[in-house]
């Protein structure tokens, strides 16, 4: 089942520009597929009941073309087959006259909240989204990212009360702010990355303290976030 969504851009998704920001589309994405799992029965209210909680482990979305404030928009997201512990959902944005503006997928994992453990994505959960076999990228696999050799680039940062989701760690769009704020100035003030590839690692809690790397490789800009020793990898985020 495609689940539809009909919406504007609203003020907290822009930029000065009143264009909207990476982060706002991601946002947008997101809200959307909370509303489908509200309406399978896993979302974020069912947690006291099903003890279960979605946890995000990839991002890959384009940008088409960069949505302006108040533009009525349609967002389509559908789930499909579950693999074990992983599931994929893939996500599709419409303007008003029907043209494709973004197109993204994500891959999730189900985590049961009293023992922090992956549970297995039985038949039973899966079904209640109606997964359909379409994929909005299928030339797109979701390989490990890895790190570059060197980095030119560092900022430290200090996970704030404000980071903290329904998870008990770091919201994963706020990981896209640490990489921004890690950019090199010149990079950051002129140059627009309409393509996004997110891995998520290890969760950044309360009051943890980030090493966050930047690199520029292969026409890439990338973002290594970790422990401040550098012995954990939290996530590796990729701009072009």
């Amino acid at each position: 089942m495609i689940f539809e969504y009909k919406t504007r851009v609203d003020i907290g998704k822009v930029n000065g520009n009143a264009y909207v920001t990476n982060k706002g589309m991601l946002a947008l994405l997101e809200n959307v597929a909370c509303m489908h799992s509200d309406k399978a029965g896993y979302g974020i209210c069912d947690i006291p009941i099903t003890h279960l909680s979605w946890v995000q482990l990839n991002w890959r979305v384009t940008i088409i073309r960069r949505l302006k404030y108040g533009e009525e928009i349609t967002i389509r997201t559908w789930a499909k087959e579950a693999s074990k512990v992983t599931t994929l959902r893939d996500f599709e944005v419409l303007d008003k006259d029907n043209n494709q503006v973004c197109i993204g997928t994500t891959k999730w994992t189900l985590t049961n909240i009293d023992t922090q453990s992956l549970v297995k994505i039985s038949d039973d959960i899966i079904n209640e989204y109606e997964p359909i076999n379409k994929s909005i990228m299928p030339d797109y696999d979701f390989k490990k990212l890895q790190e570059p050799i060197s980095f030119s680039n560092e900022y430290i940062y200090t996970t704030q009360r404000r980071d903290i989701d329904v998870n008990k760690h770091i919201h994963n769009l706020n990981y896209l702010d640490l990489a921004y704020e890690t950019l090199p100035e010149e990079i950051y003030n002129n140059e627009e990355f309409n393509n996004i590839e997110i891995m998520y690692k290890k969760a950044i809690k309360l009051g943890d303290v980030s090493k966050c790397l930047y690199s520029f490789e292969n026409s890439k800009h990338t973002v290594v976030i970790k422990s401040l020793d550098e012995k954990s990898l939290h996530c590796i985020i990729n701009l072009w």
